[in-house]
């Protein structure tokens, strides 16, 4: 009885872990939102109108009550207001912006006791979007030059422990750790490595926000590639679930703003150089192939993407799903900021005081970003109420390298198949693997 609650516990957590990537489930009443453009992209000084319908069973609901708020993503509703829709759908004729940025319509209507949300964030001149923040710190390289050449003082110390019951005919998968960049402080995940004797491209796996165990990407090593999907916590990634949801709420609570007020210490350093480090580690096995390493994630994965690629002249690509910590000091100048929000006026617990906003200008993906020399794939969509869109093209516009961008303006904070099948097809190509 025990082992099948823990394996319904470990069930549970990889399904909470896989929702931020992954369509919602579907409902039985569908509010949909459509801008009057069909790419949901306009023109600085353009009034953009939503169509607003409430389907059940893929037919209008006659006489529903909705509810619905306009205006900039993240920032005060400019316009709120109610209204019955007779026949189950109705035009509501939005604003405009002045500069370029994202503008939200948000909608909800009550059903039978129950109440449904949606909503459609159209771009205005995406492309022009420019960071809040446009100077870099004159010693940001010099900071993680010498940051990184710390953490090759550190000795590796690297541990594997075979993992029988996870391996398969092809591919046998660790536990693993090493050392990074401070003695006795590790990083663990799970490495997949093709059986068969040769040299192999590696991916690097780096994760999105919060605390949790990991699988591994055993498909993508069957396919004839190593890869290996890290935590950054600093914790064994195969525990009882429980000891994640402990340490979530305990120990690790609000750790995306610990010592926020010193860059030597804030917790992200040792996020960035335990990215540097699963890298020293990937290329030090004898199965590397010598020349081929990418990274790939979303969300705060897909910060730790851009920023792996930026600081590590070894990684030759980078695949990168709405990157968090883009354009943190957004919300200083009035617009939206990257997740995790750190100078939201609505996020009590932090004060903006000018040692946490110097700080936050060294962990800005903005500022890896316009270091990055080798190709990217990124995808996003519009409607993301976690990493919003104003953040995540501020730091995308910045970028010299070559980029692919595919917006599935629809999604959130989650992906369409599309998107998911876009992106792994591009990574297997750039490791020239079927």
């Amino acid at each position: 009885m025990e082992k099948i609650k823990s394996s319904v516990l470990v069930f549970l957590v990889i399904i909470c872990s896989l929702q931020a990537y992954t369509q919602p489930v579907e409902q039985n009443v569908k509010l949909i939102i459509a801008p009057d453009h069909p790419n949901w992209q306009y023109n600085i000084g353009e009034k953009v109108k939503f169509k607003v319908s409430v389907l059940q069973y893929g037919n209008p609901l006659k006489n529903v009550k909705v509810k619905y708020e306009l205006g900039p993503e993240r920032m005060a509703s400019e316009v709120t207001a109610a209204l019955e829709l007779e026949d189950g759908q109705h035009t509501i004729m939005g604003g405009t912006m002045n500069t370029p940025g994202f503008y939200r319509c948000t909608v909800s209507a009550e059903v039978n006791g129950k109440t449904y949300r949606g909503l459609a964030t159209v771009a205005y001149n995406p492309d022009k979007i420019k960071p809040a923040a446009e100077t870099v710190p004159s010693d940001f390289t010099q900071f993680w030059d010498d940051s990184k050449a710390e953490l090759a003082k550190i000795p590796m110390d690297s541990r594997m422990t075979l993992l029988p019951e996870r391996s398969t005919e092809k591919v046998n998968v660790y536990h693993v750790s090493f050392q990074n960049f401070r003695l006795g402080s590790r990083i663990y995940g799970i490495l997949c490595v093709p059986k068969k004797e040769g040299k192999y491209p590696a991916l690097l796996r780096v994760p999105g926000a919060g605390v949790r165990p990991y699988n591994g990407d055993v498909a993508t090593a069957e396919k004839g590639v190593i890869t290996l999907e890290i935590g950054i916590h600093g914790v064994p990634v195969t525990m009882d679930p429980n000891v994640y949801a402990n340490l979530a709420a305990g120990a690790l609570s609000g750790y995306q703003s610990s010592n926020l007020d010193d860059r030597d210490r804030y917790y992200y350093k040792r996020v960035y150089m335990g990215c540097i480090r699963a890298n020293d580690f990937l290329t030090s096995l004898a199965q590397y192939d010598g020349s081929t390493l990418g990274v790939t994630g979303g969300s705060q994965g897909g910060a730790l993407s851009i920023i792996t690629a930026a600081l590590d002249s070894r990684v030759k690509f980078l695949g990168a799903y709405y990157p968090a910590l883009s354009d943190l000091t957004g919300f200083m100048i009035g617009r939206a900021g990257g997740w995790p929000h750190l100078f939201n006026k609505g996020n009590a617990t932090l004060t903006s005081t000018t040692d946490k906003i110097k700080t936050s200008t060294y962990y800005d993906v903005v500022n890896f970003a316009k270091l990055l020399k080798v190709p990217g794939m990124y995808s996003w969509g519009f409607n993301d109420e976690t990493c919003p869109p104003t953040s995540m093209h501020a730091a995308y516009n910045v970028i010299s390298a070559p980029k692919i961008l595919f917006i599935a303006q629809e999604t959130g904070h989650w992906l369409y198949p599309e998107q998911r099948e876009n992106m792994e097809s591009w990574l297997h190509k750039q490791l020239k693997v079927n």
